[in-house]
């Protein structure tokens, strides 16, 4: 079985991130980056697929040169080679280009399934995923929690809402995005780490003219607000005023 793992390179979650001069994305220089956690658990489900189906794990990733540090981590937790779709741009595309970029490069690879993480740790749009499937003609499931290969089929445990979970049944070639949580995550060994020096690292160019189809106008860091008000009067006065405030104006109470 050929499987294709997508990663993204996310700033790190605890970095002291800075908009750019532009206001439409971060200061990339000033940021530290790390591979997005629910790609991780799909990189897991896929090692675990070929342990179990044999084959092959391609990681691929799409952005500037530093993406390179987490298809080098896949490679050192056991994926066999690794692609780069190339594009300095691609770091803040959005998902329909980031989707047909990578559709661009997997399409002559005759993989039998593609996997992503559910979504990303900075944007969370969830729609790579689907968009890579309907650019490569793939039926797909999202929110996945268990995959069962059974020869040309695959049985998936999709979560719903409220704690429901679906079971879906879909043939190969089929592409899934992995719910965080599915599998317990390994990590790089001493070995891999040396192995993955040696494993290949495709570089190809991304394709030019795709047009983004949603745009980031301005980005901006919340902004901290702290108010303190002092309610004067007698005892009962206050806590009067008090439930009043708390009922009415911050709505955190309910009823009389």
């Amino acid at each position: 079985m050929k499987i294709a793992v997508c990663l993204k390179h996310v700033v790190t979650r605890d970095a002291a991130v800075r908009v750019d001069e532009a206001r439409t994305w971060i200061r990339d220089r000033d940021a530290s980056f790390e591979l997005n956690e629910p790609d991780a658990y799909a990189l897991e489900e896929a090692l675990r697929l070929k342990e179990k189906q044999g084959g092959e794990v391609i990681a691929i990733s799409a952005g500037p040169a530093r993406v390179t540090q987490a298809l080098r981590e896949a490679l050192a937790r056991g994926a066999d080679r690794a692609i780069h779709v190339d594009g300095e741009a691609l770091a803040r595309a959005d998902a329909s280009v980031v989707g047909k970029s990578l559709a661009a490069a997997l399409k002559d690879e005759g993989v039998d399934l593609v996997l992503t993480g559910l979504q990303s740790d900075d944007q969370g749009f969830a729609q790579v995923g689907v968009i890579l499937a309907e650019a490569l003609g793939l039926s797909h499931a999202t929110i996945v929690m268990e995959v069962q290969v059974d020869g040309a089929r695959l049985r998936v445990r999709r979560e719903l809402e409220g704690g429901w979970f679906q079971w879906v049944a879909m043939p190969l070639p089929a592409l899934l995005t992995i719910q965080s949580g599915i599998n317990q995550l390994r990590y790089a060994t001493l070995k891999g780490i040396m192995a993955a020096k040696k494993k290949e690292i495709r570089v190809v160019e991304a394709p030019a003219g795709l047009t983004p189809l949603v745009e980031i106008r301005s980005l901006a860091i919340p902004a901290k607000q702290k108010q303190t008000r002092l309610i004067a009067g007698t005892a009962p006065e206050a806590a009067k005023e008090l439930v009043r405030a708390l009922r009415e104006d911050a709505r955190v109470l309910e009823g009389a």
